[in-house]
């Protein structure tokens, strides 16, 4: 049974940074209850970029919510777009994904967004199973419905125009494709990041022009990283992953800068908003922050590994971090020789995400910041020999158990 659509306009609006429009979703939103029939919302992925973060998980929460609102959820892979790639924030043209790749991506992404979505009400579709199938006739017809010069308002176009940097003519049909899969799909509504705006306008455009009820766009914000500053990346390092450890998770969340505690309940959480409001009507009134932050990161490890491990990686948590304990059930790196050296273990630690690279490994123990069974390490150390139940730490927050 679905909730009144004034009920459902409330939490959609959630965190949301714009809707094109909000009559008609309201409209839409009216229809579904009066027929009781789901809303087909369309959520496009480039497989380009396989692992998936809580930055990239804002949409997909949005799309969760929708689903418990009774809606259904079709995820496109790009499978036919991601050969040409998309050009979207990019100072260059990008090179196009072999067959082989896609696919791998494909099955990645797949596999990670039903830690988020409901996999009873997602469909999820291939773009090649249509726009392989067009003539080149038709392909002319797509490119007909819009102009150079329209194509150019996109900013990184625009800018790539102004500083004589090539654009390819095939670069111009990422937004025309992603258009028409709305026009397949007969959308209602179509989310993304606020950097996917062009793009998804594009769809309600072609939908229009094909006698097809535009959908409804739905822009989500970006999520800064654990720098307070930049877009969450995992080049940047700044990251959450949706598959990182537990422990490793709920550690993370308690970094989020104070200034972004409400921001990521309201885009990383499922948490109602009159929850949200609340959250931050106790900020307001000088509420402790770590009680704040530490129910945020119950809440953030809790959706995506359950309230068990939660529990668990919070007194990990505790024992590491507030009482300087070597917690206990910490992460068990296998030594894979007999005699191996601190040396020999920094692929898998790069690997495991504990550290970003051996450089940086270096330089934490240049500032005393790695030790091993509670003593020191120095760079004479590297070629130490390393035994079984040894416990190594890195920096203040991160601990590994090694077996062989």
């Amino acid at each position: 049974m679905f909730l009144t659509p004034e009920e459902q306009f409330v939490i959609i609006k959630k965190g949301v940074d714009k809707i094109v429009d909000e009559q008609e979703l309201r409209a839409k939103l009216e229809r579904s209850f009066k027929k009781q029939q789901p809303l087909t919302i369309k959520l496009g992925l480039d497989p380009s970029a396989p692992d998936i973060h809580l930055g990239h998980a804002v949409v997909l929460r949005k799309i969760k919510q929708m689903q418990d609102l009774g809606h259904h959820a079709i995820i496109v892979i790009g499978d036919f777009t991601g050969r040409i790639g998309d050009p979207t924030g990019k100072a260059k043209g990008r090179t196009a994904l072999n067959d082989d790749t896609v696919k791998k991506n494909a099955q990645t992404y797949c596999e990670q967004i039903f830690k988020v979505l409901d996999k009873n009400k997602t469909t999820v579709r291939f773009n090649s199973e249509w726009l392989a199938k067009l003539s080149f006739e038709e392909v002319i017809q797509l490119a007909a419905t819009t102009s150079v010069a329209r194509l150019l308002e996109r900013e990184d176009f625009q800018k790539r125009y102004k500083q004589h940097v090539p654009i390819g003519m095939h670069e111009f049909f990422y937004p025309l494709m992603q258009a028409y899969d709305s026009v397949e799909l007969e959308a209602d509504i179509e989310l993304g990041g606020t950097d996917q705006t062009f793009n998804i306008l594009m769809g309600r455009n072609l939908q229009k022009q094909r006698g097809i009820e535009k959908q409804v766009a739905i822009f989500m914000p970006l999520l800064e990283g654990l720098d307070g500053i930049e877009k969450m990346s995992k080049s940047l390092g700044n990251y959450i992953g949706v598959n990182e450890a537990p422990e490793m998770m709920f550690k993370k969340v308690m970094e989020v800068p104070d200034a972004l505690i409400v921001k990521y309940f309201e885009l990383a959480t499922d948490e109602h908003p009159l929850q949200v409001q609340a959250i931050q009507d106790k900020l307001q009134k000088g509420e402790n922050l770590r009680d704040l932050k530490l129910r945020l990161a119950e809440v953030i490890t809790t959706l995506y590994h359950g309230v068990a491990a939660m529990k668990e990686a919070r007194t990990y948590f505790e024992a590491a971090f507030q009482r300087k304990e070597i917690p206990k059930n910490i992460p068990v790196l296998l030594l894979e020789i007999d005699k191996e050296r601190v040396e020999d273990i920094l692929p898998q630690l790069v690997a495991m995400d504990y550290i970003q690279s051996k450089s940086e490994f270096l330089r934490l123990i240049k500032q005393n910041g790695v030790s091993l069974n509670g003593e020191k390490l120095a760079l004479d150390d590297l070629s130490r020999v390393l035994m079984n139940d040894d416990v190594i730490q890195i920096g203040k927050k991160r601990f590994l158990k090694l077996n062989k």
